[in-house]
């Protein structure tokens, strides 16, 4: 279960002992699953009415755990029919060297997202591209990198499972 600072608590005037109650993870289920439901039917799914609901979403975004809200698009609907994975092994880990490769990544249009890992790659990135040539483009990129030392790519074939990056079904009980 996941613990929270007692600001959180203050900010909406109910005393957790440090953890989220159940109201707190049924706003975050709902919302997890639909951010752009509205407050008032957010409100009436989680059995409060609007404006305490509205006080506990705000408490938990200023908490910094709901931390922010998007649309998901459909990638290959606008022209992107490549998603794929790069895997990168760095030669030198220090921190001036990680924070390089780091900056780099983040100017990357096509890279949508990249975890460090532990282990024998330093970095894993996914990608989308409109085309191989385009994605192919941005391999050579990463291999010309001067402290890259090797670069492996996989192409997705088809997307078995996307769901939400939290699986709040999995928490059995809450404590209040």
């Amino acid at each position: 279960m996941a613990r929270v600072s007692k600001s959180l608590a203050c900010a909406y005037g109910v005393t957790v002992r440090g953890r989220l109650d159940s109201i707190d993870w049924a706003i975050l289920k709902e919302l997890q699953a639909d951010g752009s439901i509205t407050n008032v039917e957010l409100a009436r799914r989680v059995g409060l009415s609007a404006p305490p609901c509205l006080r506990r979403v705000r408490a938990l975004e200023s908490a910094g755990i709901i931390k922010a809200y998007r649309a998901i698009l459909d990638p290959k609907g606008l022209g992107f029919e490549i998603v794929c994975f790069a895997m990168v092994q760095l030669d030198i880990q220090g921190k001036k060297e990680l924070q390089e490769f780091e900056q780099r990544v983040k100017d990357w249009s096509m890279v949508r997202e990249c975890w460090t890992l532990s282990g024998d790659i330093d970095f894993i990135l996914k990608c989308v591209a409109p085309n191989l040539g385009s994605f192919q483009g941005l391999v050579s990129e990463l291999t010309s990198l001067p402290n890259v030392r090797n670069v492996r790519t996989a192409l997705t074939l088809d997307l078995i499972k996307d769901e939400p990056l939290v699986p709040i079904e999995d928490i059995a009980e809450v404590t209040e």
